[in-house]
This record gives C-alpha cells, structure tokens and sequence, in this order.
C-alpha cells in the first residue's frame, strides 16, 4: 500500500491515529490526514496538536452541529472530492461515529479498499447510533482490524469468514497511546495539585451518556449512588456543561465534586492517581485497565466483555443498589492488572506492518 487517506471526527480518534501514524511514519506508507470537523471542540488548538504530538490534518471539512442524517451526508460529500483529488490505495477510519461510516461509504462507492481500526466491537443495542455505524462499516471493510479476541468472535459469528476480508487481531492502539503518553503527563499537567489531590483517596467518575443524562429516572439514580459514596471517599466528576445544565433544571443536586471536562494529559493523572473509576463511557473503562484501575460501568452493555470476564469491570446501570454493591466489593478486591488483553502497546505496529504487506 503506497498511500492512505485516514479519517478523523473526534479528539480520541486524534489520539489513537497518532499512535497509528508514528508507526506508519517508519513505514514507506504516505497518510494523507482529514478532518471532518464532527466535535468540534475549542480545546483541539494548535496546542492540543503540538503537546500531542500529532500530525495536523491535511484538509478540515468543519462539518459539525447537524443531525447525524446531514452531517453524515455532507461528510460523505466532502469526503469524496479529496478521495477523488488524492487517489489513495486505501481510506483508514476508527472506531463508529459519523464520520467512520461516512469515510468507509465515500472510500467504498469510489472502489477504494476500506481499513476498519477497532472493528468488530459490539454493544448489542441497535438504539445505540454507534452500533449501527460499526456493524455497518465492518461489512464494507476490507481490512478490520480487531482489538481483542471477543472482536474476532463476533465478526465469526456474523459470518465473516464466508465474506472477501481480511481480519487481524492487533490489539488496541488505545493501549498504544496511553502508554506513550502517560510518560509525558506528569510534566504536562498539573491537575492533581490544582484539585489538592496529592496522596489523597478519591474516585473519578464520567457521565456524558444520552441514555442517562436524558432519562431523568437514571440520572437520579446516577447522582443519588455518587452522592452516598462521595461520604466515604470523594469523588471527582469532569462535567460536561450539557449535562450541568440538565441537573440544574432538573433540581438534581450534586453533593460530589465538578470539575469543568479536562484534557487527555489531565485524564491520564486523574487516572494515575484515582482508587477507582465510575464512567458510562467506553473508552474510560479500558484506559481505567491500562492504569490498573477497578471500572464501574453505569450501563447495561459493555463492549469490553473481557474486563467483565476477568472481573476488573462490573455493570451496574444506573441501579443505586447495584453501584453501591459494586463500589463497596471494589474496595477489598485484590487482581493481577499485568493479564495481556490488549496488546501491551504493540497494535499501532501492526498495523503499519499489515499496510506495508497489503
């Protein structure tokens, strides 16, 4: 393969292509870098770009703050006018936002081979707009490229293997950048003094997720479990303003500690340092394993079926019963984090392996 397109949406997609692209750097693969636009986020400034280390975008298509039906289509749009200009072997994409599925539709409509990183992860829950757009983009993927062997399994049981595709377990290049930069991150950030948080006990918990921040029923019982925690150890929450606000108008309080949403050299301390994690988000859950962390997840599913296995994960829901329960046999259990379930950092190398062989 002599030259890539790869498609990026959102600031974890920068982050784990920057992994990706500094083993391809060494390869004799060209990358050619788009940016959709899709969250657009004032903290991806020349800054974010220059402490990460990542390359920056070769085109911004600054499509944003539209229904997933427009923003999809104008992307896909977009997205083709430069597969027609550039005339790469191949478009790269990441994991199941708009701009995921509109890379691989625009790439395949144009004949151009698709690479899927993090393919076969499922959720099960088709109301979920992420499922749909991974289930989608592994069935039009001619290389996927799978985290874990649950992502194996579930392409099998799909029928890939009757399907023209080639699929490579790697590991998770999420694994790949939190262990480059967790060496920088003390020096990039200050967060665990700015919060007095030295040699202090705390838990570091996310809520972001539709599903509980627009059910009020969850939300209550979200809050009313990191409230009766928080009196045994404090709990610290990174809060999107959306998500303030709905608690506000709710007259939901918070007896816990907001903090405004932080950087990723911020997350990486606050994980460094926290007892344990409590997040609806996906990609907390792993990062929670990679720094040695117990995980309670406040969903119904998890695609990160390992962690449940291996019990360094639990679901709970937004049940307040269940998290308390979670919380409290967390705080004797005792588990070896040192197990391999996702590469032990190797998986961008993979990749710019199997791109130099395709």
């Amino acid at each position: 393969m002599k030259k890539i397109v790869t498609i990026l949406g959102a600031r974890p997609q920068f982050v784990k292509a920057a992994a990706v692209s500094r083993a391809i750097k060494n390869s004799s693969v060209k990358e050619v870098i788009v940016h959709t636009g899709q969250h657009f986020d004032k903290n991806m400034s020349e800054i974010f770009f220059d402490e990460m280390e990542i390359p920056k975008p070769d085109y911004n298509l600054n499509i944003n703050s539209l229904s997933h039906g427009a923003m999809t289509g104008r992307m896909i749009e977009g997205i083709e006018e430069i597969l027609l200009k550039e005339k790469p072997d191949a478009v790269m994409v990441y994991g199941d936002t708009n701009s995921t599925i509109a890379g691989a539709l625009a790439a395949k409509k144009l004949h151009i081979k698709v690479v899927h990183i993090e393919a076969g992860l499922r959720s099960f829950n088709m109301e979920m707009p992420e499922e749909v757009n991974r289930i989608l983009t592994d069935r039009i993927s001619d290389y996927l490229f799978c985290p874990t062997e649950t992502a194996i399994e579930n392409l099998k049981n799909e029928g890939f293997d009757n399907i023209d595709c080639s699929v490579i377990k790697n590991g998770d290049v999420m694994q790949d950048a939190a262990m480059y930069y967790a060496q920088f991150s003390e020096e990039k950030s200050s967060i665990i003094n700015k919060l007095n948080l030295a040699g202090k006990e705390f838990i570091l918990g996310t809520v972001h997720r539709q599903e509980n921040t627009d059910n009020i029923e969850r939300l209550n019982s979200i809050i009313a479990a990191l409230n009766a925690i928080n009196k045994t150890v404090p709990v610290i929450i990174p809060l999107h303003p959306r998500t303030k606000n709905i608690l506000k108008g709710k007259n939901i309080t918070p007896e816990f500690t907001i903090i405004d949403p932080v950087g990723y050299f911020d997350m990486i301390e606050l994980l460094k340092n926290c007892k344990m994690v409590m997040t609806d988000s996906g990609g907390l859950q792993k990062e929670a394993f990679f720094f040695k962390k117990y995980c309670i997840t406040l969903r119904d599913q998890t695609e990160w079926t390992e962690l449940i296995k291996h019990g360094f994960n639990t679901l709970t829901g937004a049940n307040t019963e269940q998290i308390l329960k979670a919380f409290s046999c967390f705080q004797s259990k005792i588990s070896d984090f040192n197990i391999d379930l996702y590469g032990k950092g190797t998986a961008s190398e993979r990749i710019a392996l199997e791109l130099t062989k395709a």
